[in-house]
């Protein structure tokens, strides 16, 4: 009972302080694709790691008493992801085929179909998806094939749903929400992702900013005057500035898009980070003045962006912003044992001091 009451108490707080995720792809000039993405929670400061999934791995899913008694899945296919708190909970990954799959959050919009202890064989927890899909599967057409052979359930009942991004090398990108029960598969041509409402609305809520374009507009007359441009990117005035979802989607989509293309991957990688900056979430800002009960650097807790045309996984955290890779290439997936580690090996910010000649 223990444990149960622990892990209900994990996806609780997991869920509850999920707020802000903001997601990417960029297509680097040799055709390299990029998935980025922000992972954002100021609910509590999570256990953020890595973890290594090698083939032949079964995992078995949580079921929304807490047990482990649902349905049960064995690797096909060797994975690297990001996750928190227990290393079934990837949030972000690659596997080896190059197919990637991310977690977002997705409150008020998304509905699961209700859960039947007689169907515990088939029921995956939603907070284990991305494991279930970088184990099994190649493409995203084998994932449709397959989504109606599961049921996807909420570990914790009172807790929100959430919807998922799942792309390929080639450069496809879906999004799949469960919508009264129903798994929908959209086709994601900016692959850009955000939180609620659902994907087809953001696309829709794009047609409100037609007007913007980027650089500086020209001069223009004004009737008996001449109205001009009183500083640079005048062109984007108007871009929306906030963190709510429908703000950091548009945001986004206008950054990736006027972004300049890079030549090659490693250059791709570096500037997905940098237009995610842009989304780091200060702390303060996810409560009301005073209302915060501790403090930590940022909400954005890490950034990911994986080149899944070449297999390598780069992170930063709030604690360091130094990026790291972790290249699939150099991973035996065969022989390599399942293991989890922390982003940080010291959750503490790190200041060099810079040696002056003299």
């Amino acid at each position: 009972m223990k444990n149960t009451i622990s892990i209900l108490a994990i996806i609780a707080a997991t869920i509850q302080g999920a707020n802000a995720c903001t997601g990417i792809k960029l297509t680097a000039a040799d055709k390299s694709v990029v998935m980025a993405r922000t992972v954002d929670w100021s609910g509590s400061e999570m256990n953020n790691i890595y973890v290594i999934g090698p083939r032949g791995h079964t995992e078995q899913s949580l079921l929304p008493d807490g047990t482990r008694g649902g349905m049960k899945f064995t690797s096909k296919y060797g994975f690297v992801g990001l996750g928190m708190q227990r290393p079934e909970f990837v949030v972000d990954g690659t596997n080896e085929a190059g197919l990637s799959a991310a977690l977002f959050y997705f409150p008020d919009y998304g509905k699961y179909a209700p859960y039947s202890p007689d169907d515990k064989a088939n029921t995956l927890a939603d907070f284990q998806v991305v494991s279930w899909i970088l184990s099994r599967f190649a493409t995203i057409d084998e994932v449709k094939d397959a989504i109606d052979t599961v049921n996807i359930v909420n570990i914790d009942p009172t807790a929100s749903t959430v919807h998922w991004r799942i792309a390929e090398p080639n450069g496809r990108v879906v999004v799949l929400e469960i919508i009264d029960g129903i798994p929908m598969f959209y086709e994601n041509p900016l692959g850009t992702i955000a939180n609620s409402p659902e994907f087809t609305w953001h696309l829709t809520n794009l047609d409100n900013y037609i007007n913007l374009q980027s650089g500086t507009i020209a001069p223009t007359v004004f009737g008996p005057i001449k109205l001009q441009s009183i500083s640079g990117g005048t062109g984007l005035l108007g871009l929306p500035g906030d963190f709510s979802s429908p703000s950091r989607f548009v945001r986004a989509s206008f950054f990736k898009n006027y972004s300049l293309t890079q030549p090659d991957a490693a250059g791709t990688v570096k500037q997905a980070f940098h237009i995610l900056n842009n989304f780091d979430v200060p702390f303060g800002t996810a409560y009301a003045p005073g209302a915060a009960k501790f403090d930590m650097p940022s909400a954005t807790q890490w950034t990911i962006a994986s080149d899944i045309t070449n297999r390598k996984i780069y992170y930063h955290t709030m604690y360091n912003r130094t990026i790291r890779r972790i290249d699939m290439n150099n991973i035996d997936f065969a022989t390599v044992p399942f293991q989890y580690h922390a982003l940080d090996n010291i959750p503490a910010e790190t200041v060099f001091d810079v040696a002056i000649d003299e």
